[in-house]
């Protein structure tokens, strides 16, 4: 784990601008490689917050600036998350469309 918290965060931050690229590339075993790192940094994320008797014993570990940091870094993955959702997830569909088989992003046949 990173020796300061925010670093955690940053680099939770940066595992999903990694997934995005992989993700714009069509590389999904690189996602999911991705995004298992990830996992393993929030697991370490979630053990430091229940060595915490309180929340705000968490935050207190971080300094004035690196709380709004932190609020901004948690901004910004969920608008990465949103658009690894928009590239993996498909968009309701009307009636008698299908997807082409194939690999990568699957395409709308009409």
């Amino acid at each position: 784990m990173p020796t300061r918290l925010i670093d955690c965060y940053k680099a939770i931050e940066d595992g999903s601008r990694r997934m995005l690229q992989a993700a714009h590339a069509g590389d999904w075993r690189g996602v999911a490689d991705i995004e298992n790192d990830c996992k393993v940094l929030i697991q370490q994320l979630k053990s430091c917050a229940r060595q915490s008797s309180l929340p705000e014993e968490m935050e207190a570990r971080l300094t004035r600036a690196e709380q709004g940091e932190k609020q901004r870094i948690l901004r910004r993955i969920l608008g990465v998350d949103a658009q690894i959702r928009g590239l993996t997830e498909p968009w309701p569909l009307g009636e008698g469309a299908q997807f082409a088989a194939g690999a990568g992003r699957p395409q709308l046949l009409h």
